[in-house]
């Protein structure tokens, strides 16, 4: 994955594509910083746990952008936001993330809100960097609920 975004930071140097450098910029300086604070060399699913990371921080700013009414930077956001999709896997729909946690549900058999964590550990693998988390955590405790 960080060759990919090295020869992808290349291929925009040669495009002049100003906006791309910057987030693949941006992207590898995370990377790099991630790398050091751990004292080892980041696997692909690391590297796109930051990528999802970079996009979820820009989702974030745009809400504030939006209560400010400050076009601008949303336009600018998204267009990074477009930028880091192309490194992440195909998104899950909410159907199909809705699936895997009621497979979770059959295979863990949870008797109570506690189980949880059970089924987070199950669903964690299967959803991660495919598809939001907290959506995943809300959807889950609905289920538990019912139980």
């Amino acid at each position: 994955m960080k060759e990919k975004l090295q020869k992808e930071l290349i291929d925009a140097m040669k495009a002049h594509d100003k906006k791309k450098i910057d987030v693949i910029k941006l992207v590898k300086a995370a990377v790099q910083n991630e790398e050091i604070n751990l004292k080892k060399e980041l696997s692909d699913d690391e590297v796109l746990s930051i990528i999802t990371k970079q996009v979820k921080m820009r989702k974030d700013a745009i809400l504030e952008f939006e209560k400010a009414s400050r076009n601008d930077l949303i336009e600018s956001y998204n267009e990074e936001i477009d930028i880091l999709s192309e490194y992440l896997p195909k998104s899950l729909t909410d159907e199909e993330a809705i699936k895997i946690i009621e497979d979770a549900f059959s295979v863990v058999n949870p008797q109570a809100i506690s189980d949880m964590g059970k089924i987070m550990k199950e669903v964690s693998p299967k959803l991660k960097n495919r598809f939001d988390m907290g959506k995943a955590s809300k959807i889950i405790k609905d289920k538990l609920s019912q139980i």
